[in-house]
């Protein structure tokens, strides 16, 4: 297949470049060049929201937007000249209210939630936006990613805990559920997609099962081939301070993938592959927020 992917540089976007490029697919990546390019695509240089006649009169089998986060982003990309079979656009979670019954179904009303603000307006007018100029899109709406190549601060401060052999500090009593889906996964049901052309539209996708936080922290130690030891913090100071999940709870139905996907890679193994190479790529982690400071002054005793 001759494909697009928006991005291309950095952790789902990055990881489905490669991932198709391996399946022997053609792959050409739209990105600012900012980062080093995953070996075997073709680059276009430039900014999504100015694409000038980049794309005018070229063809692809599918576009897969990982890197849409507004309308105007969909409505640049749709009115660039470019034509396409099919266009897949990783939305989000977000786009449901937390006020809506979980687990959260494809069938229920979407708007804003107090918790990801913006975010999750801006993504659910992007779908919009598509729906309304290309009604055969498929939408899929993931929880927390996880996998190879993630660059946000999130498993990798477990791993820097169990590394360093830190306690960790746990939100109340570390029930929070926490649902994630590996980015080997994502791309394995943009394949399925694109081979059988489900009916369906729009997907919740993710693991069926939840984990709590704590045994999530475990599972991260585990791996890392450390035990974690805890110290419970209380609800009164503030979780995102020394955290790396907001105090948010919520499910996925992902009963619909299921059909079409019934086996996800499990959580264990997932968090070992992400460890292996995080440890070789510690420098791929950007933006680190500063959890362990704050612990060191103001929650170690």
């Amino acid at each position: 297949m001759k494909i697009l992917v928006t991005g291309g540089t950095t952790f789902v976007s990055k990881y489905v470049a490669e991932y198709f490029v391996t399946k022997g697919n053609d792959v050409t990546v739209i990105n600012r060049n900012s980062r080093t390019q995953v070996n075997g695509v073709t680059l276009i240089n430039c900014d999504r929201t100015n694409l000038g006649s980049v794309l005018k009169g070229v063809h692809f089998d599918i576009i897969i937007d990982v890197t849409a986060y507004t309308k105007e982003h969909i409505e640049t990309l749709l009115s660039s000249g470019v034509s396409f079979d099919d266009y897949i656009f990783i939305s989000s979670s977000a786009v449901y209210p937390e006020t809506n019954k979980q687990p959260f179904t494809e069938e229920q009303i979407c708007g804003k939630n107090s918790i990801w603000g913006d975010y999750g307006t801006n993504k659910l007018e992007a779908e919009k936006m598509l729906i309304s100029r290309f009604p055969k899109s498929y939408i899929l709406r993931p929880p927390y990613f996880y996998g190879i190549y993630e660059n946000l601060y999130r498993e990798a401060f477990p791993f820097d805990c169990a590394m360093n052999n830190r306690k960790f500090y746990l939100p109340d009593n570390g029930n929070m559920k926490l649902q994630f889906f590996n980015v080997r996964d994502l791309c394995k049901f943009i394949q399925i997609i694109l081979d059988k052309h489900p009916d369906n539209h729009i997907f919740n996708v993710g693991n069926k099962e939840t984990v709590t936080v704590k045994e999530w922290v475990k599972l991260c130690y585990k791996v890392a081939g450390k035990s974690a030891d805890f110290v419970n913090v209380d609800k009164s100071i503030s979780q995102r301070d020394y955290f790396c999940f907001y105090d948010y709870e919520y499910v996925l139905d992902v009963s619909k993938q299921n059909e079409l996907m019934p086996d996800t890679i499990p959580l264990e193994q997932g968090l070992k592959d992400e460890f292996e190479w995080y440890k070789n790529n510690l420098e791929s982690v950007y933006n680190r927020k500063p959890y362990i400071e704050y612990i060191d002054k103001n929650l170690v005793r």
